[in-house]
């Protein structure tokens, strides 16, 4: 812009430094004398100078200057810097390169003017699928190694031709190769991944060596132990391609590596595939497929959750009906375990009951004994008839009223003998012991 601006003071100044001798009454060049054109001719000059030896170096772009002399520097830093009359060669840092499908008006849509950009390519897949493949790769250059840097922009002169010559050709191999390793079925099939890595790796490492094999069909055997025979499929094979592999190692092609040129793959990646129309008749028969399976599968799923929620439900029911079962069984149980132990009381309470008034009945009969031993031994100390007599009775009395709590025999055997019959009816009442010992006191 400076030299432009330059050479048109030039211009200017030396058309007033002509024309003003001749055209001496025009008022616009009497203005401009001789000596204010020569002025106008310096200040031209001067702006050529300047122009010549200055350049202004933009944001984000590497400059390689080649002196008319034969030197040459590079300049990565932005701002004024001089170059002396030399040549300059602009390199962006990093270029970015695309691939677009054009849309339907054959437009590559809104793209930046800083990108190269060109119509996708068609390619075969190992099926000999074609489709149109959209990429975006972004290339950066080395801005550590001067040397480098020097050498790329002396061998290519410009930005566009190394991106020509060297970076498109690259890219178009690398997706030739890795078309080669996959059938469009595999791609769509998980394998674009994949088909991203092998892209990225052979543009920035060099390209793979790929070697041809055939898939071995597995021989079937038809038969019995005592007839055998073999089939084997006579269809064409289909041609496959893989990487060669030597020690663990992919082989490459010696020489061909954007890295060898100190550029760096930043991006590579696919954006977009257009099928040709058979394969998308295909896919669209697949999707279909697909989707009717998938229908097919959850109505299958459907049936049989429904058939699980029934049997849920009649497991329920069953365990409900158990439980109600159980429980009545639990509550007849307790029942019966508890009548039970209510009874088992109920007759310890009545031995106890035995027991206590058994015992009662003994202490009284041992005080009544002991009272009428006590009354027989105060007789024989001396009473008279009439107060033997009284005692005799009362004693009897008191002795019949203690022991009518006492279940005596209704029937008793009296035996024979001389003694015995001197017994009187007391005797009989209040039992042998008692008798006897009152028999005795008497004798006494």
């Amino acid at each position: 812009m400076i030299t432009f601006f330059g050479i048109l003071i030039i211009l200017f100044g030396l058309i007033t430094l002509i024309l003003n001798p001749i055209l001496k009454n025009n008022t616009f060049f009497q203005r401009f004398t001789t000596r204010r054109s020569i002025q106008i001719l310096l200040v031209g000059i001067v702006f050529s100078i300047v122009s010549g030896t200055v350049f202004y170096a933009e944001p984000g772009t590497a400059y390689a200057v080649q002196y008319p002399w034969g030197g040459q520097k590079a300049v990565f830093r932005q701002g004024i810097n001089t170059k002396m009359w030399g040549r300059l060669i602009p390199i962006q840092f990093e270029l970015p390169i695309k691939y677009v499908i054009p849309g339907r008006d054959g437009e590559l849509g809104e793209q930046s003017e800083y990108a190269n950009v060109d119509v996708a390519k068609y390619w075969a897949f190992s099926d000999a699928v074609k489709a149109r493949i959209a990429t975006s790769v972004v290339i950066s250059i080395n801005t550590q190694d001067e040397a480098q840097f020097l050498s790329v922009a002396d061998r290519n002169k410009t930005e566009k031709n190394l991106i020509r010559s060297r970076i498109i050709p690259n890219i178009d191999q690398s997706i030739k190769n890795t078309c080669k390793l996959m059938d469009a079925q595999d791609y769509i099939s998980g394998q674009a991944s994949d088909f991203d890595r092998y892209f990225k790796d052979q543009l920035e490492n060099g390209m793979y060596v790929l070697e041809e094999y055939n898939e071995s069909e597995n021989r079937e055997v038809i038969g019995d132990s005592s007839t055998v025979r073999t089939v084997v499929n006579q269809e064409t094979k289909q041609k496959r391609f893989r990487i060669k592999i030597k020690d663990g190692l992919p082989v490459r092609e010696p020489g061909n590596s954007l890295k060898g040129y100190g550029l760096t793959v930043v991006q590579a990646v696919v954006t977009e595939i257009d099928w040709e129309e058979t394969f998308d008749k295909r896919l669209q028969l697949q999707k279909e497929e697909v989707a009717q399976t998938q229908l097919e599968k959850q109505q299958a799923e459907r049936e049989f959750y429904r058939a699980q929620k029934e049997k849920a439900r009649g497991e329920a029911e069953k365990a409900a009906e158990r439980a109600r079962l159980e429980k009545e069984q639990i509550q007849k149980t307790i029942a019966a375990e508890t009548e039970a132990k209510v009874a088992e009381f109920n007759l310890v309470k009545e031995k106890k009951q035995f027991e206590v008034e058994k015992f009662k009945a003994q202490s009284k009969k041992v005080a009544a004994d002991a009272e009428a031993y006590q009354n027989a031994k105060l007789v024989n100390a001396g009473l008279t008839p009439q107060e033997r007599a009284e005692w005799e009775y009362k004693t009897a009395v008191g002795v019949a009223r203690e022991l009518k709590a006492l279940k005596l025999p209704e029937f008793y055997i009296e035996g024979g003998g001389k003694d015995k019959a001197q017994a009187n009816l007391l005797e009989s009442l209040i039992g042998a012991d008692l008798a006897k010992t009152m028999l005795k006191s008497n004798k006494q």
